[in-house]
């Protein structure tokens, strides 16, 4: 389930957790931390109320697929998390 934050974002915007960057090829072979990429899912953990007349249609607890450069960088009581706009986020898994 979703860890729950002290930070409310605004308007359209969300928090997201990162999923973990995959250790294995589906081969087995192990991948190193030079040639991991970026993950492009993750958990919504805060959502704002949405703009004016468009609510944010996730909430918290949603897995979510987003795109490769998505997003800014935060660290919130010392965890990482992303801050991106709901448009954004390409998918609800």
């Amino acid at each position: 389930m979703a860890k729950k934050v002290n930070v409310t974002p605004l308007h359209d915007r969300v928090i997201v957790k990162a999923a973990a960057a995959e250790e294995k090829t589906a081969g087995g072979i192990i991948i190193p931390d030079t040639a991991k990429e970026k993950p492009q899912r993750g958990t919504v953990i805060a959502a704002g109320p949405g703009k004016k007349d468009e609510p944010v249609t996730v909430k918290p607890g949603d897995m979510v697929l987003y795109g490769k450069y998505a997003g800014t960088e935060i660290q919130i009581d010392g965890a990482d998390y992303l801050i991106m706009r709901e448009s954004d986020i390409l998918a609800i898994v």
